[in-house]
């Protein structure tokens, strides 16, 4: 998918379950897909996992991760649920560890559907018209760190994955 189609299919997503607003209230929008999420202690290096029996799904993030850790997470596990289920398969299980330190792998994105899992991820929580309509409405200078802060407190998202939001919408420098 291009980085277009990944916006539309999130907005699309979003406002059938009629939660295309500041902060994007990721639970509800699982719940509003039929996914169950549940927080629990899955371990340091596990983010979360998405287990599917016939066509009911349901999350398990980690307990002990940072809120806005557990909302990306229960975002890249919807990406999964909608994207990358098998048609053939009656179960499946997706597991999510969390990288502490990008290495060379990770930073290339080597496996496509953690890559297309994340940018989905990413424009569902940080929907691009909804972030560009937050920037004007508050007439940010997103070369001021703050700015870049206080959007990632608006969508309840890491300063970081507010940065590479930016940056992939061309609206920061890299």
């Amino acid at each position: 998918m291009s980085n277009q189609q990944v916006d539309a299919r999130a907005e699309q997503v979003l406002r059938q379950t009629e939660t295309y607003v500041v902060p994007v209230q990721i639970d509800v929008v699982a719940h509003r897909l039929k996914l169950t999420t549940s927080a629990v202690p899955l371990g340091e290096d596990v983010s979360g996992m998405l287990i599917v029996e016939k066509s009911r799904g349901a999350i398990g993030y980690n307990s002990t991760h940072a809120p806005v850790r557990q909302r990306f997470t229960i975002a890249h596990e919807i990406a999964h649920f909608l994207l990358h289920l098998k048609k053939n398969r009656t179960s499946q299980v997706f597991i999510d560890r969390f990288v502490f330190r990008r290495d060379e792998n990770s930073a290339r994105g080597s496996d496509r559907e953690e890559v297309e899992a994340n940018r989905f991820g990413a424009a569902l929580l940080m929907p691009a018209n909804l972030v560009r309509k937050e920037v004007r409405k508050h007439d940010l200078d997103l070369d001021d760190a703050e700015a870049v802060d206080f959007l990632a407190k608006r969508f309840q998202v890491s300063t970081a994955a507010m940065t590479n939001r930016l940056t992939s919408l061309g609206l920061l420098r890299s």
